[in-house]
């Protein structure tokens, strides 16, 4: 079994502050064989109808375990399981519980109570560029091109129809038995749009014309997509300056591979790589920076900065991302500068083996390799 130590630690760091661990992520992302690591654990699959009947009186259940660590998979498949998590931490507090779902808790209805003071998430990403060696892969490109779900990064060749089949899985699963939409072609359709545009700004517009959707519907969509972690929202950082994006945000979809697979690419370019190489810093950003502080900053000259994670008292961190890091220019940066003058600025590329840091265009900039950006970005940092 594949060693996944940095989110066994993750969810052990989590138990200290809440007894219910919330375990979510997409369709396929490790969750069932994560929970299967925990060797001293009561692992309950709640698909089987046995496990409804086993917790149908959640004080006898919790009574009969013998051990330190109850698994919940797949636990809003029962009737009522915000009422048995809520009796296993409040009544059973030597207890530590781990449930999983492949969306937010507040995504189904059957969750009654939203369990405030007695739940923490950890959404698990697609594999991360620092778990690739323990996955056995040591080519970038095979990373990007197959995507982070283990089965389609594992598998002996690529599969085209893993990717089809997941979708259709995913509509079936997650969509049908949570949301109950009707249009699975339109709803698709315009996952597989976004999935084309991913990285780029969200014109809803042109996806609601696109898709022959309603505004409101591709809204109301886009909204599912988060919920089930399939589309990522990134919302402009701002001043207020008259000539910066104050309102329209960017979208990512969640995976190289369902990227790649939605373009058609049945190769990679190189700007290809360096747009699937971007997916790769914000799922690291999204498990190691501060929830709501990942931004993006652009201007009406069309001048971008790739990633802005913001640090208070108007400190912000810019983060360029480059295929390779002789490419970079430091013109949207210095741009991007003249507004906000405070914070570290910040280049990756996969091409750097070891922290550089130099003085270009006037501004003071370090370029580090992908491993060293979760130290980087929980550690404060001083002004520029």
């Amino acid at each position: 079994m594949i060693d996944r130590g940095f989110w066994i630690n993750e969810i052990n760091k989590t138990w200290k502050q809440t007894p219910i661990v919330w375990l979510t992520g997409v369709r396929r992302s490790g969750k069932t064989t994560l929970c299967r690591t925990f060797a001293d654990a009561k692992y309950l699959n709640c698909d089987l109808r046995q496990t409804a009947v086993l917790v149908e009186d959640p004080e006898v259940f919790y009574r009969s375990v013998k051990e330190p660590i109850v698994v919940f998979d797949e636990i809003h498949q029962l009737d009522d399981p915000s009422r048995l998590l809520k009796i296993g931490a409040d009544v059973f507090p030597h207890l530590r519980i781990l449930a999983t779902g492949s969306s937010t808790l507040a995504a189904t209805k059957k969750f009654r109570d939203t369990l405030t003071g007695r739940k923490r998430s950890v959404v698990l990403t697609p594999v991360l560029f620092h778990e690739l060696p323990a996955f056995g892969i040591k080519d970038l490109r095979d990373r990007l091109f197959r995507g982070g779900l283990p089965k389609a990064l594992l598998a002996n060749e690529s599969d085209e129809g893993f990717y089809g089949e997941w979708l259709d899985s995913y509509f079936a699963r997650d969509i049908q038995e949570l949301f109950h939409v009707e249009k699975r072609a339109g709803f698709l359709r315009l996952l597989e749009a976004m999935l084309r545009q991913s990285g780029g700004l969200a014109e809803l517009s042109n996806f609601a014309k696109t898709c022959s959707l309603s505004r409101p519907t591709v809204l109301n969509y886009l909204e599912v997509f988060q919920m089930t972690h399939v589309v990522h929202v990134l919302r402009p950082y701002h001043g207020g300056g008259r000539q910066e994006i104050l309102q329209q945000p960017k979208i990512f979809g969640f995976d190289t591979g369902f990227v790649r697979y939605a373009n058609g690419w049945n190769d990679l370019r190189e700007a290809d790589c360096g747009t699937l190489w971007e997916h790769l810093v914000l799922d690291v950003l999204l498990t190691y920076a501060p929830a709501g502080r990942i931004h993006f900053w652009r201007n009406k000259q069309k001048q971008e900065v790739d990633f802005v994670i913001a640090r208070g008292r108007q400190a912000a961190d810019a983060i360029e991302c480059k295929w390779r890091a002789a490419a970079f220019d430091p013109g949207a940066l210095r741009a991007f500068r003249l507004l906000h003058p405070a914070g570290r600025n910040i280049v990756l590329a996969p091409d750097l083996s070891a922290a550089l840091h130099k003085k270009i265009g006037g501004l003071e900039v370090d370029f580090i390799p992908l491993e060293q950006l979760p130290e980087i970005i929980t550690t404060p940092g001083d002004s520029q």
